[in-house]
């Protein structure tokens, strides 16, 4: 049976995915004859000579990530909103890479969304006035000493450290989730087949006052993600919206990048608090690039943050030229890459797929805890609660009971498998 779509959508779905003619093709299985090629079998559907079957559709709606309806839509859809792209390197980025950061930041949104509708109908409704109450010309210090205060959280204090960067975000994501802000761990489209590095995306930020989202890709370095956190905290405060990628030392050449520049001197001077953070170390010249990794590398440690960020703070306030900086970071890139591939190599074909625990951490006590409360009263039935939790129907009630077993508690363990 020939499904009757619009081949005005067909062209669209694909083009917003990030695929050529040729690599759509390949992905939806279409195989060259005696009479024509793959490619020239899509062209086909796509300018309407040839209709596909139910089946054929249902697989270009999984592989363009599309809901089957919207291929018989009139016209495309217009896209939502996804706020601003704050990224200094996104023109670099494969077109294909960009739509699936866009079929993310989408889903969040409608994620999003229907917590907003939801909060919206509560009788204590309660805005997080927090969020848009800042202005970048009251300085980086303000608004530190701002979300210090809000986040009851002494970023000055290197005991609250305990040299565990994972346990520093442990520790600043709770504090944003009692706040009201909805953290949330992702970093692919469902399955590892679709992962997004974190060159893609260092995470993005939905200001809203209702229910502000937060979401730090989850394929990053468990040393970077405090800095990743703090930095999407701060697009909160200024009320910004959008997506963020690796920090740039390059001379803002426009509004977005004077807003991201500024979200990283905030993630910065919160995380290594000037001056602080040099007691002890002999200060060195800036050309010295041996004694300045091997500096940063005590600084890193000492306040549990990753090598990266040091080097982009000592890069910022001028304690490093930008030779050694760039020498320094591409060091860490090789080093990252490095482990990766050793990972990769050790698991080969064996990939797990995220257990209860996994899955509570990614998602976040925020979210988990609200949807218990409103499922549980009655307020959000199973397959509502499926799509703000991103799983299935199925899944929802064994998520949360474990949730509820273990009092909202994370196991630390978590960290090291994610």
């Amino acid at each position: 049976m020939r499904a009757g779509v619009n081949p005005e959508i067909m062209v669209w779905a694909r083009l917003s995915s990030g695929f050529s003619e040729e690599e759509a093709a390949h992905k939806l299985g279409l195989k060259d004859s005696t009479k024509q090629t793959a490619t020239e079998k899509l062209a086909l559907l796509e300018n309407g000579e040839s209709q596909p079957t139910r089946n054929q559709l249902a697989k270009i709606a999984n592989v363009y990530n599309r809901p089957l309806l919207t291929f018989y839509m009139a016209a495309p859809p217009a896209e939502g909103r996804k706020g601003e792209d704050f990224r200094q390197t996104a023109g670099g980025i494969p077109r294909r890479e960009n739509a699936k950061l866009d079929v993310l930041r989408r889903g969040v949104r409608a994620r999003q969304e229907m917590v907003r509708s939801i909060l919206e109908d509560e009788e204590e409704l309660q805005e997080r006035v927090f969020v848009g109450s800042v202005r970048m010309d009251q300085g980086v210090g303000h608004l530190v000493q701002e979300m210090a205060r809000e986040l009851e959280f002494d970023h000055t204090d290197l005991a609250a450290r305990n040299g565990d960067p994972s346990a520093l975000f442990r520790l600043l994501r709770t504090q944003a989730e009692r706040l009201g802000v909805f953290v949330l761990m992702l970093g692919d489209l469902g399955s590892w087949h679709s992962a997004i590095s974190a060159d893609v995306f260092r995470g993005f930020a939905i200001a809203d006052r209702m229910a502000p989202f937060v979401v730090i890709n989850s394929n990053d370095a468990l040393t970077a993600r405090a800095f990743t956190l703090v930095h999407e905290l701060a697009h909160l405060w200024l009320g910004q919206s959008g997506v963020s990628g690796n920090p740039s030392t390059d001379t803002p050449a426009n509004e977005h990048a004077r807003i991201e520049q500024f979200c990283n001197d905030v993630a910065g001077e919160f995380l290594l608090p000037d001056d602080l953070f040099w007691q002890g170390l002999q200060h060195f010249d800036p050309d010295d690039q041996d004694r300045a990794g091997a500096t940063i590398s005590i600084i890193a440690q000492r306040w549990s943050v990753s090598e990266p960020m040091v080097a982009y703070r000592l890069r910022r306030r001028r304690e490093i030229t930008n030779a050694v900086y760039q020498a320094l970071y591409g060091q860490y890139v090789m080093r990252w890459q490095a482990a990766k591939a050793k990972e990769k190599a050790e698991r080969g074909d064996n990939v797990r797929l995220p257990d209860l625990t996994m899955k509570r951490f990614r998602l976040g006590t925020g979210l988990l805890e609200f949807v218990r409360r409103t499922v549980r009263d009655n307020g959000m039935t199973y397959t509502k609660a499926a799509k703000v939790l991103g799983t299935k129907p199925g899944a929802v009630e064994p998520l949360l009971r474990k949730f509820e077993s273990n009092n909202g508690s994370f196991v630390s363990v978590t960290e090291r498998r994610t």
